[in-house]
């Protein structure tokens, strides 16, 4: 499993959570590594997580949950370091308790709980149906796209990926790490459709104006949690109240109109290689 650690320094994250009334004892949460709160995420899921491009071509790590990530380690008055992955590892760490938290657009899907626990939902969204504008017309519905001959995308290991089996499960439905990797083949001509959460098709709308969302796809959680390594309640209940607070105070609200005003520049989505550049 690639990984590269990464520490972040959010001053407007860091502002926003000084201004919440923090009640919690430090000291009674366990962490992987004394004093520092690890969170795994895969940055490849803009608005949620990627990289945004300085004028210099320098990759910074931003995106949405990863300024919840900031504001979540300031509000419990713990070091944050961020470890990057594939969508799948990030489960897996959670898994092995290897990481405290995993924040990539987690929905809190039962079939997960036994390995994590769920935190509060924190942004409200939805799943949609993609494809390109050529195709629209096309593959505009489940019966369309549910055929041997359609190709269909989702990412490894997600929500999508179940619900491409609940709803098309006769197309030729594909598994790829990544979304950039769907994005890629949808408009290649690799892919014929793709399942991708709602906020994240939004993004990638800007950037590839071919793109067109066809389906609005249904889904009892419509929402993001932070998973949050299995049995530490401590913990739990400190990353629920900093949740509050940062909804309470408008943070949440200024973190996803941030990210989104970010996403619509230059980005990079995936892995860096192991001098920290862009692939």
């Amino acid at each position: 499993m690639k990984k590269r650690l990464l520490a972040l320094t959010m001053v407007t994250c860091m502002a926003a959570a000084m201004t919440a009334s923090a009640e919690v004892d430090t000291d009674s949460i366990e962490t992987v590594t004394d004093g520092k709160l690890t969170v795994a995420t895969s940055p490849d899921f803009a608005p949620y997580e990627f990289y945004a491009i300085g004028e210099d071509g320098s990759p910074t790590l931003a995106g949405f949950d990863m300024a919840l990530a900031q504001y979540i380690a300031d509000y419990i008055g713990l070091e944050l370091e961020v470890v990057t992955m594939d969508f799948d590892g990030v489960l897996s760490e959670l898994q092995t308790q290897s990481v405290d938290l995993g924040m990539a657009g987690l929905s809190p899907d039962p079939k997960r709980e036994e390995a994590m626990d769920f935190s509060d939902i924190y942004y409200e969204g939805g799943q949609s149906l993609v494809t390109i504008k050529d195709n629209a017309d096309k593959y505009n519905s489940f019966e369309a796209v549910n055929d041997p001959d359609v190709s269909v995308g989702a990412q490894t290991g997600s929500i999508q990926m179940d619900l491409a089996t609940e709803n098309t499960p006769d197309a030729d439905i594909i598994s790829l790490p990544k979304v950039t990797d769907i994005i890629s083949e949808l408009i290649g001509g690799k892919l014929d459709a793709a399942y991708i959460e709602t906020a994240v098709a939004e993004s990638y709308q800007k950037n590839y104006p071919e793109l067109e969302i066809v389906l609005d796809v249904p889904y009892d959680v419509e929402g993001s949690a932070i998973g949050v390594s299995k049995g530490n309640e401590e913990l739990l209940a400190a990353v629920n109240e900093a949740i509050a607070a940062a909804k309470e105070d408008g943070s949440i609200d200024k973190f996803v109109a941030e990210a989104n005003e970010q996403a619509s520049g230059e980005t990079y989505e995936g892995l860096l290689d192991s001098d920290g550049n862009v692939q």
